[in-house]
């Protein structure tokens, strides 16, 4: 419930700035992606399943997969396996990537798919 309540949220109050909201139904698999890939596969399967999977929301969910990196697995196992011990800056940069790729994904999906209907 807490996540429903989260979405609710953010929905809230991008439709109170008067802006489109139809990305916010993609934005679980983009909160996930960073701690785990397969987390963010059923993510993004539950969006397919609940939107469709040629909708805005199903669409976008699928641009995220391949847009952004497990930031929190790649700084566990690679930096573990080679004693990289201060992951401060790492963490940092690999969040900012992060946020970068979910914003060129709803950017391109807004792009190619984003006509209202």
């Amino acid at each position: 419930g807490a996540l429903d309540l989260l979405m609710s949220g953010i929905r809230g109050a991008v439709l109170g700035f008067g802006f489109d909201a139809r990305w916010v139904d993609a934005l679980p698999t983009a909160l996930m992606k960073p701690f785990s890939g397969s987390g963010a596969r059923a993510m993004m399967i539950d969006t397919m399943q609940a939107h469709g999977a040629d909708s805005f929301a199903g669409r976008l969910a699928s641009i995220v997969q391949g847009s952004t990196e497990t930031t929190f697995y790649v700084l566990a196992v690679y930096f573990g396996a080679v004693g990289i011990q201060r992951v401060r800056h790492a963490v940092a940069c690999g969040l900012i990537a992060d946020v970068a790729g979910i914003l060129a994904a709803i950017g391109m999906a807004y792009l190619f798919f984003g006509a209202v209907a």
